[in-house]
């Protein structure tokens, strides 16, 4: 009887042991399976190293397109839903629900493809991965063919030279861009694009806020920052630009100095002579005949200054020049036509007859 008793002790206790052991197997099992749940979704991104990173990312834009392809009335804000698919370098894949807003305005009336805002920010950002690029540019092709894949590669590298000269300045981040329509059974079609940097994002990183206040005037602004601005205007060809009206240029200023002038930085290249798109006509008022013909829109300064400026041109000439040499996606000819168009402004600021001439004789008064 004592071994009876002693045996069902045993035989219980194994029980219990047995019963322990799988609990703690099935809690460490699913305590696994959550941490690698945990693991596998992406961190949100970071709206700074996505600008500094120089790898194209390849995404899907989703949307109804055939609608707002048709739309080329360019009064309102009209918005349209989206899917926004990315693969990270990482190989990390991110599809969220978005928003695109059609903007701009010649080009919306004139293109077949019209510019537009992607919105990442939602209310509820706890759950997005994208949500901290809040709303961004997208700078396309007006059409779908190679000619014009090649304006979108020229214009961003117009400003991945202002970004060697200035860090007060726009970064991009260069897409291969799959554009599918949700509402047809329309093929997708496939073509180069860029982001342009949100400007509080740009503002931060200086220690800067966006400044919208007014209407300011041009020589209010920062002086060497704004002949840092006309100079380099004048070396793409572009004039489509004005501080008082901010077109296609923007202000930021310090955050800890209310007092200091306010900072203008220039976005929108595609009318400049360096990309020189065909439907870039240029200004009626500046008695030109094409973009390509430079016109200097700053107001005068003194040798002294544009010589200390010209320093920094020619700092970051070989840099600029093998920017362009080696992008692969340049074709050659327009490598060769991009350099060319850059030698006439190098051999220009070497002159000092014709510093003289351009940019304080016939500068703005």
């Amino acid at each position: 009887m004592i071994k009876t008793t002693c045996s069902n002790q045993d035989f219980f206790l194994d029980f219990l042991k047995f019963k322990f052991m799988k609990l703690l197997f099935s809690t460490l099992l699913i305590s696994f399976v959550c941490c690698q749940v945990a693991l596998a979704q992406p961190e949100p991104v970071n709206s700074e190293k996505f600008f500094t990173d120089e790898s194209m990312l390849s995404v899907t834009l989703v949307s109804p397109m055939n609608k707002f392809l048709s739309n080329k009335s360019t009064k309102g804000v009209e918005v349209f839903p989206a899917r926004f698919s990315v693969r990270f370098p990482d190989s990390t894949n991110v599809s969220e629900q978005i928003q695109v807003e059609l903007r701009g305005h010649n080009r919306r009336e004139n293109c077949y493809f019209p510019p537009l805002k992607l919105i990442f920010k939602k209310k509820d950002s706890s759950k997005s991965v994208l949500s901290p690029l809040k709303s961004l540019k997208l700078v396309s092709g007006c059409r779908n063919n190679s000619v014009y894949s090649q304006y979108v590669l020229k214009e961003y590298i117009a400003y991945k030279i202002y970004n060697l000269l200035t860090e007060k300045s726009f970064r991009v981040r260069l897409l291969d861009v799959n554009y599918v329509d949700s509402g047809t059974s329309k093929k997708s079609f496939k073509n180069y694009a860029f982001f342009l940097e949100d400007v509080k994002d740009m503002a931060r990183r200086n220690n800067c806020k966006d400044w919208i206040v007014g209407r300011p005037n041009t020589e209010y602004t920062d002086r060497n920052q704004m002949l840092m601005v006309a100079l380099f205007e004048y070396m793409i060809g572009n004039t489509d630009w004005s501080v008082p009206v901010r077109h296609n240029i923007k202000t930021i200023r310090l955050k800890d100095d209310s007092l200091a002038s306010p900072f203008s930085v220039p976005y929108d290249f595609d009318y400049s002579g360096l990309v020189n798109t065909d439907y870039a006509v240029p200004d009626p008022m500046l008695n030109t005949v094409s973009v390509v013909e430079r016109v200097y829109r700053g107001y005068p300064r003194t040798m002294d200054e544009l010589n200390e400026a010209f320093k920094g041109f020619n700092s970051k000439k070989e840099e600029i020049y093998s920017l362009i040499n080696n992008f692969k996606l340049l074709e050659n000819n327009t490598k060769k036509s991009m350099i060319q168009y850059l030698d006439e402004f190098y051999k220009i600021i070497q002159k000092p007859n014709d510093v003289r001439a351009i940019f304080i004789q016939g500068a703005r008064s």
